[in-house]
């Protein structure tokens, strides 16, 4: 048996155990590139760790402190408030605030489970208390986090990226993140009007109302502080204070965007910089903003990426490509691949696949002259669409949220059966929208 079938095998075996047992799939993924980097390619410990991607794991652990961040002092809550009062009591549109707060905080550098773990139990407190579908308001909000989830300074954008510079790949940050926005925008608009979106459209809440807001964003897991959204009334000088570190939330969200895409400065550094300088502003108030850090995500991608750089050191990517290739149409072997990112995905995570998925892709756009930034906005898109999955975090996260007017196996049955219909239809009609039009 070839290094290639090891390397291969030992990915198989490590997404099952990643799947079946509560273990980090990093962690897995660690053990795996060390066995058969020694045993299979002869590789040194050294070559092994060398795999790993030091500026990602950096953009990962910047983007995701500075979001820890701007929870804490409530700026989260502030962007929710805001968007909820800005409908004016229009129930049709709450949908879509949620969808679109939800890809705002991924497309800031929110992990996709964190920002669903926020908004979900907002989006389905207001299902339950305004009579909207859940099935429908759940999903707009994992969509939401799709849709957001490849913007360049995201964690799905960053790692994705930096898979297609690793491997030569042109660059085409924007490409993919608007195929994926616009992707999730039209799913989300097709279940809105399948779903009784039409039948709230003449409906009406109080936006001044106070209740409204303050119950379902404590469902939400707002917290109850003096710099929180809680009932307890703040002083003249906490609420000055308040304000200002929102607005130096906000002003460093908009620099990092700015400094890194306009200047093309290392995302990493640059929001490494605005958390560490809105810690020093106020730093008794973000002293445990480090501990939010989205560790285990570090430890999936660290570990992923490593074990990606021995399967490409074992001349896996270019042994399936090529098979994929000699399928006698590079089109179908590019179909065959975005359903294989699907299927896993739906059972997997999509942040460890992803850097897997990509360097596969690459026989395929080197023989088959299929456009670069489409196809892997196809494969991207193929691989995060099925988190709508109940056995992804995200549908496992509006599941455990449902709102009271649907029993747990009902909303069971709902979202399994759209993660169902989006496995088996999506991938076809993303390759036929990206890849078949470049080819």
């Amino acid at each position: 048996m070839g290094p290639e079938w090891v390397a291969i095998i030992a990915l198989v075996v490590l997404f099952v155990i990643g799947t079946v047992l509560p273990i980090n799939m990093g962690a897995l993924a660690y053990v795996a590139a060390w066995l058969v980097g020694m045993f299979a390619l002869d590789l040194s410990e050294k070559e092994i760790l060398a795999g790993v991607s030091g500026d990602l794991i950096l953009t990962l652990i910047g983007v995701t402190y500075l979001f820890a961040i701007a929870r804490n002092n409530g700026t989260v809550d502030l962007i929710v408030r805001s968007a909820v009062k800005a409908v004016r009591g229009r129930v049709a549109l709450i949908p879509w605030v949620m969808f679109g707060v939800t890809a705002l905080l991924t497309g800031i550098g929110a992990a996709s489970p964190a920002a669903c773990a926020i908004i979900g139990p907002i989006a389905l407190g207001f299902a339950g208390r305004y009579q909207i579908n859940p099935l429908m308001m759940g999903m707009f909000v994992v969509h939401g986090a799709q849709g957001g989830g490849f913007s360049p300074i995201s964690i799905y954008g960053t790692i994705t990226n930096s898979v297609m510079e690793q491997n030569g790949l042109p660059s085409s940050e924007m490409t993919v993140f608007f195929a994926s926005l616009v992707v999730n925008l039209l799913m989300a608009t097709v279940l809105f009007f399948l779903l009784g979106g039409r039948s709230l459209m003449a409906r009406r809440m109080d936006p001044d109302d106070p209740d409204t807001l303050s119950e379902d964003l404590h469902r939400g897991g707002a917290k109850v502080s003096a710099r929180g959204l809680g009932a307890t009334a703040p002083t003249g000088t906490q609420t000055l204070g308040l304000r200002r570190d929102r607005v130096l939330t906000l002003i460093a969200f908009l620099s990092v965007a700015v400094i890194a895409l306009a200047f093309d400065k290392n995302i990493g550094f640059v929001s490494i910089t605005a958390a560490v300088i809105l810690a020093m502003l106020s730093p008794n108030e973000h002293k445990d903003a480090i501990r939010q850090v989205a560790w285990p995500t570090v430890l999936l991608v660290a570990g992923v990426s490593t074990y990606a750089t021995v399967l490409t050191t074992a001349g896996s990517p270019e042994f399936v490509g090529t098979w994929a290739a000699g399928l006698g149409a590079v089109v179908i072997g590019a179909l065959i691949l975005c359903y294989v990112g699907g299927v896993v995905s739906a059972f997997a995570s999509s942040t460890a696949l992803l850097p897997v998925i990509v360097p596969i892709a690459i026989p395929l756009i080197a023989e088959g002259g299929i456009n670069a930034g489409l196809f892997v906005a196809a494969l991207a898109i193929s691989s995060t669409i099925v988190d709508v999955s109940p056995f992804s975090t995200n549908g496992a996260l509006m599941l455990a949220n449902r709102p009271d007017t649907v029993s747990e196996a009902t909303f069971y049955k709902q979202i399994l059966t759209y993660s169902v219909v989006v496995v088996l239809v999506g991938p076809v009609l993303v390759w036929a929208a990206l890849v078949l039009p470049s080819w």
